[in-house]
């Protein structure tokens, strides 16, 4: 999320953008196997992730890549991500991990409660 607000910030200080789509992301791709490969590793922990053959969706009915396309805001703003590729990405973890092992932190978080 830091580097969300730092784009917005970037852009709403900058005499460039206004009105443009924008993206604010990290110029990375990473699939969700890979991704929970990342978190098991930086947690100390061994995981085994599957795939529930009935919650898959038809074919052609989901996006299989995402990919967030940074080079307008940097083009545009100025701005580039803090957390940018795959390193960045495993510091984003790494931090995210470090602040729900602070017992402070993880007390402040509402277990079984979803509010919008």
């Amino acid at each position: 999320m830091l580097d969300t607000v730092s784009g917005f910030l970037t852009l709403l200080n900058s005499e460039h953008g206004a009105g443009d789509v924008i993206n604010f992301g990290s110029n990375f791709e990473i699939s969700i196997g890979e991704a929970a490969r990342v978190v098991c590793d930086v947690m100390g922990v061994t995981a085994t992730v599957s795939e529930d053959a009935a919650r898959l969706r038809p074919a052609n009915s989901e996006v299989e890549r995402l990919w967030a396309d940074n080079e307008k805001a940097k083009r545009v703003a100025g701005w580039s991500p803090g957390y940018g590729g795959a390193e960045g990405f495993r510091r984003g973890i790494e931090k995210t991990v470090e602040w729900f092992s602070d017992p402070q932190n993880l007390a402040l978080y509402k277990v079984g409660s979803y509010t919008v």
